[in-house]
């Protein structure tokens, strides 16, 4: 049994903390109709693009707010990367809003990734920042150190527990909601809401013993 098992399957009061809604959870509707269209090739990719791309770019702002300014990867550049990446998987097809922003974060990710890992960043001292999760403040070195940190916590927690792993990334990387994650990944809201105070107590802990 996962740490995550194990917590879900305890009773008691939930006591975790509210919901925290999601930047899309409003336009969910609107953006499954767009998807869908696509899907059926009634709206060409590039039309897609355009009227996706203020919400893309605002879940791209929230992955550069711990970044330097001048950084090299803005989000204006890191939306076509990802789109690209998107764009690039044979035969996608949407499942919803939730669905293709849980794939859209991941893209976001693996471009940040693979740019700090180009731009040959090593961890070092100093030079602090605070990279949020959601009301918890993981310390780490600022720039591409955070990013690559975030990640390599990333895959030990995903060899840790599997399921905590993926919740970091829909919550984190997508922005998704707990309602949105759950219907992802066929779980409750509450169970989704503890694997969260798990992952992030988690990884708080690994960046900090670095």
């Amino acid at each position: 049994m996962t740490m995550a098992d194990n917590d879900a399957s305890q009773g008691g009061a939930d006591d975790i903390g509210g919901e925290h809604p999601g930047p899309f959870a409003d336009e969910a509707g609107e953006v499954s109709v767009l998807l869908n269209r696509a899907s059926k090739g009634e709206l060409p990719p590039g039309e897609l693009f355009e009227a996706l791309y203020s919400r893309l770019r605002a879940l791209a702002g929230s992955h550069m707010r711990a970044e330097r300014d001048g950084h090299s990867l803005g989000p204006t550049v890191l939306v076509h990367e990802a789109w690209m990446r998107l764009g690039s998987q044979d035969n996608a097809d949407w499942k919803g809003a939730a669905h293709f922003f849980g794939a859209a974060g991941e893209a976001m990710r693996r471009t940040l990734v693979d740019h700090a890992r180009r731009r040959g960043t090593k961890k070092r001292g100093g030079g602090l920042t605070r990279l949020p999760l959601d009301g918890l403040e993981l310390v780490r070195i600022d720039d591409g150190d955070a990013v690559l940190a975030v990640d390599e916590a990333l895959v030990k927690l995903q060899d840790f527990d599997e399921r905590l792993a993926r919740v970091v990334r829909l919550r984190f990387w997508a922005g998704l909601d707990e309602a949105e994650v759950a219907d992802l990944l066929d779980l409750s809201p509450r169970t989704v809401r503890r694997d969260w105070k798990l992952a992030r107590a988690w990884l708080s802990r690994e960046l900090e013993r670095d």
